[in-house]
């Protein structure tokens, strides 16, 4: 792992809690690293568990309302313009409108496990002017266990938690395939609830 990283998350984790979510909220490393982390900090009893959980959701959260909003307020050109700068590329925002074109809001849940879409899924949301209550919703309920998940493995693995993707891995897979399933079988009956009203 980098110095940059050691270092920023030195400089986050003397905060406290407000750290945590603040290194989620500006996303400049990878959120299962903070989450991490935070987990390790745990283990020495600098910070609580469920305090860690809390403020890891939150700053998940608000991470992604904002991209709601640039996507709602600034749409695709503005993004096209300035995503880099957000570590959105274009090529994330067109994977990501692809799922949330075929998939539904219900995507909004099942994309946070799944790479590359996770990071930019909040965008075609906010673009297509999705329930800014429903996308808070479905975005807590999936950042949720997120952040126990990694702050559980961060505090397992203690002074080893720079290994938490090695140790993540054989359980995100699954969820991942899960994520995909969940969504097949949403659009399956999403489609087959469509075609009843369009025939009743």
């Amino acid at each position: 792992m980098s110095g940059f990283i050691h270092s920023f998350l030195l400089i986050l984790m003397k905060l406290g809690y407000a750290g945590i979510a603040l290194g989620l909220m500006v996303e400049v490393i990878p959120s299962e690293i903070v989450l991490a982390y935070a987990g390790y900090l745990v283990s020495r009893g600098e910070i609580n568990f469920l305090g860690a959980i809390l403020v890891g959701t939150i700053g998940g959260v608000i991470a992604q309302l904002f991209l709601y909003w640039i996507g709602k307020f600034g749409g695709r050109a503005f993004l096209k313009k300035y995503g880099k700068f957000f570590l959105i590329r274009e090529k994330h925002i067109s994977v990501a409108e692809a799922w949330f074109e075929k998939y539904g809001v219900g995507v909004i849940f099942t994309a946070r496990f799944i790479p590359v879409v996770r990071h930019a899924i909040s965008i075609p949301a906010g673009i297509s002017k999705m329930s800014f209550r429903k996308f808070t919703v479905y975005t807590t309920l999936a950042i949720l266990p997120w952040s126990a998940f990694f702050i559980f493995l961060g505090q397992k693995l203690a002074s080893n938690w720079e290994r938490v993707n090695e140790m993540a891995k054989p359980y995100v897979q699954p969820v991942m395939v899960v994520a995909i399933l969940a969504s097949i079988v949403y659009l399956i009956v999403l489609t087959r609830k469509r075609n009843t009203q369009h025939h009743a």
